[in-house]
């Protein structure tokens, strides 16, 4: 394992949710997800303490709910006010932070100093993003009862770890991928587009590996794009539902 010298600044994603209320929020009585507690810390204070051990020094929150704020001030974060949207939320965080930039979510409960490091140190030199994702084996290993949607791809099948590194400033422009993406989620003809012909075929017929599509990806919109393996298949939990909260808990009062 690989342990970097020096660690980037760090966002994390806690803006409020569109819509409905945030169910695990609801089903624990507070405003916000990212207050739920796992052993009496909450979760944006457990990300932080994570990012901090990892060595990590420059750390904002994007964040607009009252008490969420309030929280992340306590914890010594700067304070960023969201986007509309992840990637627009991210693109401010960038223009703040600048490059290198780790961004990671609220949600995140059980991230470990060790997967920082080692996402860091692992990432290629040469790249512009990265993106930590974990084996299905890995991730059934560490929490076999799981349910989770898979990337299937020639390598095997990958769950994603809430975990990116913004290396380069030409990682600007994943960030507008990455908006477009989102304009166009109930479109995904259109994403799938950006990969080209040649990569759908070769994904169609189980001949593409992940690491393949990355990096064919970042390569039709300009950057060099790499996938770093958790080492850990617990990466890839976060708390996306109560029964993910309920999962979380378990481990945390495990460990």
């Amino acid at each position: 394992m690989t342990y970097p010298e020096t660690m980037p600044a760090a966002l994390i994603l806690a803006g409020s949710r569109e819509g409905a209320p945030d169910p695990v929020a609801v089903s624990e009585g507070v405003a916000h997800k990212a207050l739920v507690e796992v052993e009496g810390v909450p979760l944006l204070a457990r990300v932080h303490a994570a990012l901090s051990a990892a060595g990590v020094q420059r750390i904002a929150v994007v964040a607009d709910a009252p008490a969420v704020v309030a929280l992340a001030q306590i914890i010594g974060a700067e304070i960023i006010e969201p986007g509309r949207g992840p990637s627009a939320s991210v693109a401010r965080g960038f223009a703040r932070l600048s490059a290198p930039m780790l961004v990671t979510t609220a949600d995140h409960a059980l991230l470990q100093p060790d997967w920082v490091r080692q996402f860091v140190g692992d990432s290629p030199p040469d790249a512009d993003v990265a993106v930590l994702l974990a084996r299905r084996d890995a991730v059934e290993q560490a929490v076999p009862d799981t349910h989770r949607t898979w990337l299937r791809f020639a390598d095997g099948q990958w769950s994603g770890c809430n975990l990116f590194l913004l290396a380069t400033p030409r990682a600007e422009a994943a960030i507008a991928t990455w908006r477009e993406v989102e304009a166009n989620r109930k479109r995904p003809w259109r994403i799938a587009a950006r990969l080209g012909p040649r990569v759908l075929w070769d994904y169609l017929r189980g001949r593409l590996t992940l690491s393949e599509a990355v990096a064919g990806l970042g390569e039709r919109i300009g950057v060099r794009a790499a996938v770093v393996a958790a080492a850990d298949g617990l990466a890839a939990v976060d708390v996306d539902k109560v029964a993910d909260l309920e999962l979380v808990r378990e481990v945390a009062a495990g460990r």
